[in-house]
């Protein structure tokens, strides 16, 4: 049966109740079709509900030509390829998130198969809400399998002497947790959001993990972003 005899304003509205990837495979079915599947109508369905608030707190305005595009931008990522200083922030205001809720902060990446120098030392984390900030270590520990003759570049005795550097004490020591989506997670902190009249109702929540002590090439790390979610 031909989709076509529908107005192509009531194929759009069916289609916002389907999936990005439904309305990928759909648009191919007609030239109606595809009119319908790559209207604004069905993919402001498809973006977060407070996309429009997201967008106004990006540093670099974000250039998107439909609702559609706009979208696929939401799923980009970042890959590091080679550098010698790693720096990741991020903040979020606590008048954002629910109240009464513990949440934890979550940095999420990937691997490359290239990747190297990112377990030649701890990386730290922190997470900071008002004057309260809590702080870890985590190796970005690579599959071994993976790794490349990159990591034959160092070498050894510099690299003993940068660890030498660096506490490597139990307190405050993060692991890479492999998720069901295959993504891997970092959990930066934790914390309780009061919200309501209390004091921390108004407070910026900023994240972060960096390397910055060693000096030495690294590369590889792919980086969908941080993601902050309820505890328990």
């Amino acid at each position: 049966m031909s989709l076509d005899f529908l107005p192509e304003d009531c194929f759009a509205h069916i289609l916002s109740f389907t999936s990005p990837s439904d309305a990928c495979r759909l648009s191919l079915v007609s030239s109606m079709a595809r009119s319908a599947a790559d209207s604004d109508n069905v993919w402001e369905k498809f973006l977060p509900s407070d996309y429009q608030e997201i967008l106004s707190r990006l540093v670099w305005k974000v250039v998107y030509s439909s609702k559609k595009d706009l979208f696929f931008r939401f799923a980009e990522v970042v890959e590091l390829r080679t550098i010698t200083w790693l720096e990741i922030h991020g903040k979020i205001n606590t008048r954002m998130i629910s109240a009464k809720t513990v949440y934890g902060a979550y940095l999420i990446v990937k691997f490359a198969d290239r990747a190297y120098g990112l377990d030649s030392l701890p990386s730290e984390v922190s997470l900071e809400v008002g004057d309260v900030k809590v702080q870890g270590t985590v190796y970005l520990l690579c599959q071994e399998n993976k790794k490349q003759d990159l990591d034959r570049m160092y070498f050894l005795n510099r690299v003993q002497a940068l660890r030498s550097r660096v506490s490597r004490g139990g307190e405050g020591k993060r692991v890479v947790s492999e998720r069901e989506d295959g993504w891997f997670e970092i959990e930066l902190g934790s914390f309780y959001n009061v919200g309501g009249d209390y004091d921390n109702n108004n407070k910026e929540v900023k994240m972060c993990l960096k390397e910055v002590k060693g000096e030495h090439l690294k590369g590889g790390l792919i980086v969908e972003g941080i993601e902050i979610r309820p505890k328990h």
